[in-house]
């Protein structure tokens, strides 16, 4: 398999003030901003890349957000090119640029520039990102999906073709070769998160595109999965173990009592508090979810069974408490503890999904650097071999269907 670590790239300071109430303001005025906090944390965050190559991960998961301390990479592209030029083997994850928020023009020239510094290290993942960053950038979120699908044509479009023209809604463009070009040909594997959106899923089997799967409910990950094996051959595609990516938290300690105590606070901070802001529309811990996708036929293809399970709930993830954690420990829903186990949890589970690809989240809640760099190390040395020596050699839902 192959082993991406996800790097959310948090402001490296807890904002106590909003702990109780579960509730960080938004917007969060400059005045709690602290510049030597930031340089320090992209600076720490650089070193652990450093590490992470010489200890033989796959790749590097990256990002885009915005307005928010709970992620630091507003441009994806401008720290893939970064870890290009400090790295020679680590994959660059992009997940992803925010299509419709941008030009997709200057988005295909970003990245044709990384994958040419990288020597075709750029997995081209793309994403339409949350009602918050839509505001911020005034774009209507009516738009998302089709400004989403006209600047993928676009990407593809100057990637591919020696002298571009397209004619769209919202672009367009006449004559256009763009230099340089991806050193990939025709151009890197493009990659699509899937929250559970049937059109998300609908639109990546229609182009053979690939799909990283974050969900913790099994029965959830079957239908996701098995819905895009559908998709795809729909449009004459057979989905394989390198179609999707697995997108799960991990946690390695000498015991399972550890892992909690160690990883508890910064889990259930960037759970209960950090993940939310600017999503949430008050200070009160039962205010409903923003943008939590739960109505129409966006879920119809989950069984029945699993559907309760298939939409994020915010105001259930913003109650958890460590009883939870305790109970998900107990059940193993969570893979933390000694090594052997972390490593046959997560195989299980890419097993099951029928993915050969495994996106691991090990920092999240702005964790000391200390802390994630002795992780970024734990896993290296004691799972990361075993999960490399493994392949998940077939899609179980495929064979099912």
């Amino acid at each position: 398999m192959r082993v991406f670590i996800f790097d959310l790239l948090a402001y490296d300071r807890h904002f106590d003030f909003a702990k109780p109430d579960r509730y960080l303001p938004y917007p969060l005025p400059g005045e709690h901003f602290d510049p030597e906090v930031a340089a320090r944390t992209y600076e720490e965050h650089f070193e652990i890349w450093d590490e992470m190559e010489r200890l033989g991960y796959d790749g590097l998961g990256l990002n885009e957000h915005h307005t928010t301390p709970h992620g630091l990479m507003n441009s994806p592209n401008m720290f893939a090119a970064l870890a290009a030029q400090r790295t020679k083997n680590l994959k660059l994850l992009m997940l992803g640029n925010l299509l419709p928020l941008h030009n997709p023009l200057r988005i295909a020239e970003e990245l044709a520039v990384v994958d040419c510094i990288s020597r075709g290290r750029v997995m081209a993942g793309f994403a339409r990102g949350v009602p918050r960053e839509y505001k911020v950038y005034n774009v209507p979120m009516s738009e998302s999906r089709e400004r989403f699908e006209e600047g993928m044509e676009v990407v593809r479009g100057a990637w591919t073709q020696n002298l571009f023209n397209y004619e769209g809604k919202f672009w367009k463009h006449k004559d256009i070769s763009i230099w340089p070009r991806p050193y990939q040909q025709p151009h890197p594997s493009i990659w699509l998160p899937f929250s559970g959106s049937k059109e998300t899923i609908e639109y990546a089997g229609k182009h053979n595109f690939n799909a990283v799967i974050a969900s913790s409910h099994q029965g959830v990950v079957e239908d996701v999965v098995s819905y895009f094996a559908k998709c795809l051959a729909d449009h004459g595609h057979q989905i394989t173990p390198d179609h999707t990516c697995f997108f799960t938290d991990a946690y390695v300690a000498p015991s399972k009592a550890q892992a909690r105590e160690e990883y508890s606070p910064y889990f259930l901070y960037f759970n209960q508090t950090l993940w939310h802001h600017g999503s949430l529309p008050s200070a009160h811990p039962a205010a409903p979810s923003a943008g939590a996708d739960q109505a129409g036929s966006t879920f119809d293809y989950v069984r029945p069974e699993n559907r309760p399970f298939a939409a994020m709930d915010r105001s259930k993830i913003r109650a958890m408490n460590q009883s939870d954690i305790d109970a998900n420990l107990a059940s193993g829903a969570y893979a933390w503890g000694e090594p052997e186990e972390v490593a046959a949890k997560l195989i299980a589970r890419a097993e099951a999904a029928g993915s050969n690809n495994l996106l691991i989240n090990m920092n999240v809640g702005a964790m000391p650097n200390k802390m994630f760099l002795e992780q970024v190390r734990r896993f290296g040395c004691e799972v990361l071999p075993i999960l490399q020596a493994h392949e998940v050699k077939r899609v179980p839902v495929r064979e099912m269907a």
